[in-house]
């Protein structure tokens, strides 16, 4: 994973020593056929319309529905029922994306009126960085998803640029705080150096009942009879039931005569939001029914095999970023609460 020295690509008029920091991306998944549930509690998120204004300019809904998409798909595969939980998710990270995006705003006015700039040959590398992690490295898959959620490369260009221009502003805007002490940096990388790792070399071994929305030796079958199953299924295991002995019984691929058994499977081929899913639980855990367009995943993770960690000295900039933006974190929610107080903001139902 390349991360890249703001030092070094940015100029501006404003002393840059920040690193960029992976941005968020939680990883998409095709989208199903029926519509994607509410971002909001009061009906459909509109694709095409304005989610706020920032002094005039505007926020739309295409970049808010797009960040979203993913969080969307995550919590579909997790909440095949759907539910309060469900619902409550999707509207705590709709309105964090969006004061995001509002806060992201206030500081690019701060940014342009520094004169500030970012190089572009910065740009393309987190861009190309958020393709391999989004679709691992799919161009094509990605500028899919992007039409799916009504969006072109540009505009994705742009917003990630902006999002670079938001670290990159904080960094210098506190630039005066007390430096990271070594220790301080290195406890940092331990905590988070799995996080930093090149997660396309991941492996992982596995079982995995696989149980179709439609079952063709069973025409009797409906989704919702199907996730019955499912769900009876997951507490017979939960309750010490053998996972192979189901995985024959009910599973519908190809590895069901095997009791689901898929060893030293690689990353990149896996659906990437199932990969995320299933990476994170410690090993033993039953993870599901996960649900996508096709039917319900159960799985039961053996061993997981971790891609390469960069060593301290290839990312010691990025974290001593982290802990300098920990140290000012007091100081740069004030700061944002004052560029609030002055602007004129405004959110759209």
């Amino acid at each position: 994973m390349k991360h890249f020295a703001l030092c070094s690509l940015l100029v501006s008029t404003v002393p840059m020593v920040a690193q960029t920091e992976p941005l968020p991306a939680p990883l998409p998944i095709p989208a199903p056929p029926n519509p994607a549930p509410s971002a909001r509690p009061d009906g459909p998120q509109e694709i095409n319309g304005i989610a706020a204004t920032v002094n005039g300019l505007v926020i739309t809904k295409k970049e808010v529905a797009f960040a979203l998409s993913p969080i969307v798909a995550e919590l579909r595969a997790q909440f095949p029922r759907r539910g309060t939980e469900f619902e409550k998710r999707i509207k705590e990270s709709y309105e964090k994306i969006l004061n995001d995006f509002i806060d992201r705003e206030l500081v690019m006015s701060e940014f342009k009126t520094q004169g500030g700039k970012i190089r572009s040959n910065a740009v393309d590398e987190e861009v190309q960085r958020q393709i391999r992690e989004r679709a691992n490295g799919d161009q094509v898959k990605f500028r899919e998803d992007l039409t799916k959620s009504g969006m072109t490369m540009e505009t994705f260009r742009t917003m990630t640029e902006r999002q670079m221009i938001v670290q990159a502003m904080r960094a210098s805007k506190f630039s005066d705080a007390a430096p990271p002490l070594p220790f301080e940096i290195q406890k940092e990388y331990d905590e988070v150096k799995l996080k930093l790792r090149d997660t396309s070399g991941d492996t992982m071994t596995f079982l995995k009942i696989y149980i179709p929305a439609l079952d063709a030796k069973n025409p009797a079958a409906t989704p919702e009879s199907q996730l019955d199953l499912a769900d009876e299924i997951v507490k017979q295991l939960k309750s010490g039931a053998n996972f192979e002995d189901l995985a024959k019984q009910h599973s519908r691929d190809a590895f069901a005569e095997l009791g689901g058994k898929q060893e030293k499977v690689p990353r990149t081929d896996l659906a990437p939001e199932f990969a995320a899913l299933i990476m994170d639980p410690p090993e033993g855990t039953i993870i599901g029914p996960l649900m996508d367009p096709r039917g319900l995943t159960i799985v039961k993770v053996l061993e997981k095999f971790y891609g390469p960690i960069p060593p301290l000295s290839q990312v010691h900039d990025q974290i001593e970023q982290r802990v300098a933006r920990q140290k000012s974190a007091e100081r740069y929610d004030r700061w944002i609460k004052t560029l609030r107080a002055k602007a004129m903001i405004q959110k759209k139902q």
